[in-house]
């Protein structure tokens, strides 16, 4: 699964997250979260840690954040980052930026975890992203090492369940199979078609000069 973790806050108080491996990235998101450029200005970061990447919207002082897989690139979690920071905004508007930690956990973590597998296995999210074009903010994301942010006494170990991220490798694996074998079905009846036309009209182009005519005239009485 190329997203792990999901996480919506303001500024470092936690409002809402999920993960859907077994790791730590949640510690680490919070130091994130403490040292993302100040002045609560918006803004639109990514911070790599092994083949892991922290990617950060914030906006309005409502900070979006997940960890995914480096593999996935930049256009789907900064997708997935921009739909769930509306959703939540929509949903809970003025009353998160008073609100106290996780107080929208329980009904907000079920909507991350939905959209988390959404971007991550349906191929249809990103074949929507990129007829929207890739999105404004991402071209001027700024990309650095989560150790430069960290200081290294604070720094922690990203830890991640190789296991969890060996089951979404499966199930992307066995998407792209079946699609393989729809369009390999295809392209084998669209060949059989024109092989079975080529036929006939190489036994038509024969009958024409043995039946001397289009009608096939000495054949046909």
């Amino acid at each position: 699964m190329p997203i792990l973790y999901a996480v919506v806050a303001r500024g470092a108080t936690v409002l809402a997250e999920h993960s859907a491996a077994a790791t730590n990235a949640g510690a680490v998101a919070r130091q994130v979260l403490e040292r993302l450029p100040g002045g609560g200005a918006d803004s639109h970061v990514s911070y790599t840690q092994d083949r892991y990447v922290f990617h950060a919207k914030r906006t309005d002082g409502i900070t979006a954040l997940c960890m995914a897989d480096d593999a996935a690139g930049r256009r789907i979690p900064f997708a997935f980052l921009e739909d769930i920071h509306g959703k939540f905004v929509k949903t809970y508007g003025r009353a998160a930026l008073t609100a106290l930690a996780y107080a929208m956990n329980d009904e907000f973590s079920r909507v991350l975890s939905q959209q988390m597998d959404y971007y991550s296995n349906d191929p249809s999210a990103d074949q929507i992203n990129r007829m929207r074009g890739e999105i404004s903010q991402v071209r001027s994301v700024m990309i650095d090492n989560i150790d430069k942010v960290l200081e290294r006494g604070d720094r922690l170990d990203l830890l991640v369940d190789k296991t969890t991220t060996m089951q979404g490798n499966t199930v992307r694996f066995k998407r792209q199979a079946r699609r393989y074998r729809s369009t390999t079905w295809w392209r084998n009846v669209k060949l059989t078609a024109a092989l079975i036309l080529l036929l006939l009209v190489i036994v038509y182009i024969a009958l024409f000069f043995v039946c001397h005519g289009f009608t096939l005239p000495t054949c046909i009485r």
